[in-house]
Parts: C-alpha cells; sequence; structure tokens
C-alpha cells in the first residue's frame, strides 16, 4: 500500500506540501517526504548522461552543475545514495500540481519556505533555461 502511495500522480490543480529527501537532477524528480515525485514545472535540464532531449531547450551547464544547484536551492547536501541521487534536508514547500510529468512524476509550481518560487529560483541560478511550452504565463516576483 505505501509503495503505491509513494508512485501516486497528484490531480492537477491539487495543491500538495512537498519536503524534499532526495534530488536525481536539476529539473527533477525530486523525492518528497509525503510520497510524490516532483518535476519542477515550466524548467528544462541536461539529462544525467549530459545530453538534452531533441524536443525541449538545451542550458549550457551541465546536468551536474543543475543538479547541485538544485541541492543549494534546497539547502546543501546531506549525503549521496548508492543509487547516485543526493540527499538532501529542506523545509516543506507548498506544491500546485500541474498533473503527471511522465512516468510516476508529478509536475508542479512549488514555492520553497522562505516565499521564493523555485522555478524561478532554478532559472536564476543559470543551469536551467525556461521552457516557453510548460511556463505559460508564470510570472516570478
Amino acid at each position: 500500500m505505501l509503495l503505491a502511495l509513494a508512485a501516486s500522480i497528484v490531480a492537477a490543480g491539487q495543491t500538495f506540501t512537498c519536503t524534499p529527501t532526495r534530488v536525481w537532477d536539476g529539473d527533477g524528480p525530486v523525492w518528497c517526504a509525503e510520497g510524490p515525485r516532483l518535476r519542477i514545472s515550466g524548467i528544462a535540464a541536461r539529462e544525467m548522461d549530459g545530453t538534452c532531449r531533441t524536443n525541449q531547450p538545451c542550458p549550457n551547464a551541465s546536468a551536474i552543475a543543475a543538479r547541485d544547484a538544485l541541492v543549494d536551492v534546497l539547502g546543501g547536501p546531506r549525503g549521496t545514495t548508492p543509487t547516485g541521487h543526493v540527499i538532501v534536508a529542506s523545509g516543506p514547500m507548498r506544491c500546485v500540481s500541474t498533473g503527471s510529468a511522465g512516468g510516476s512524476r508529478t509536475g508542479a509550481w512549488c514555492t520553497l519556505p522562505s516565499g521564493t518560487d523555485l522555478s524561478c529560483a532554478m532559472v536564476a541560478t543559470g543551469t536551467v533555461l525556461k521552457w516557453d511550452r510548460y511556463w505559460g504565463n508564470h510570472r516570478c516576483r
């Protein structure tokens, strides 16, 4: 039962809490203590092998640089797992689901405990790009 909950997609439009516990790359997934696997909405980062998918923006920054920037935004590294995920210990974020982001990931716009928009914070690092197809009318304050 717990495994099924962990892989569930949060329905589009629903608000949920995500307390990040580990990160894979610069645009997600971010594992949430509450269960969801989060894909950060509106941004694109390189794949961990350094490539970019043909249908998305391709930032100049490496995948490692983007992942490390996300880890820093989420409070810094607390270790790694045997699978290569970086462990983080961030406060809970308030997120609004955009629905399925492929696989077992929920796309979402999230606000950090500081009140900063996570997608905007990542764009400001210069390691990811806005993905216009998904960014839409989103605004950074």
